[in-house]
């Protein structure tokens, strides 16, 4: 679990950083009418580590709103602050045997190792989603992190 919750932490600090590139005026920037903006894409993001977590991992009610809207960038980074915080410290919780479990989820029967890969993967996806809208508006993103 060091190496999950180190890069984890990485994560965490990686989705700031890109959350601080944009500019206050873009967060509500979309390429096209059907997609999510930016600020959406990040707040999605990170509620989703929450819901994952609860809901599949048998984490506990957050301690926070995970359904407020963030108006503006201090308010986007609380919010992925809390919900890496929340997902950080169910991880923790988990002994080898639990992470062997299995429990049913939207995505079949699987095992609550597959779930901490499958949120970290949509972390992933959702920041490179936010990463492109940074560069489409022809602003020099954040270097990338790797482990």
């Amino acid at each position: 679990m060091e190496e999950f919750v180190k890069k984890w932490d990485n994560g965490l600090a990686f989705t700031l950083e890109t959350i601080d590139a944009m500019p206050d005026d873009l967060l509500d920037y979309k390429p096209h009418a059907s997609a999510m903006s930016f600020k959406e894409q990040v707040a999605h993001s990170a509620t989703s580590i929450v819901w994952i977590a609860k809901n599949t991992l048998d984490g506990p009610e957050p301690d926070f709103d995970t359904s407020a809207t963030p108006a503006n960038k201090a308010e986007l980074k609380a919010l992925v602050e809390a919900s890496y915080a929340y997902g950080k410290n169910l991880v923790a919780s988990l002994s080898p045997e639990d992470l062997e479990t299995q429990v049913e989820s939207f995505a079949g029967t699987v095992t609550k190792r597959q779930l901490l890969a499958l949120m970290d993967d949509h972390a992933t996806h959702h920041r490179g989603a936010a990463i492109a809208y940074i560069r489409a508006n022809g602003i020099e993103p954040p270097r990338y992190r790797g482990l």
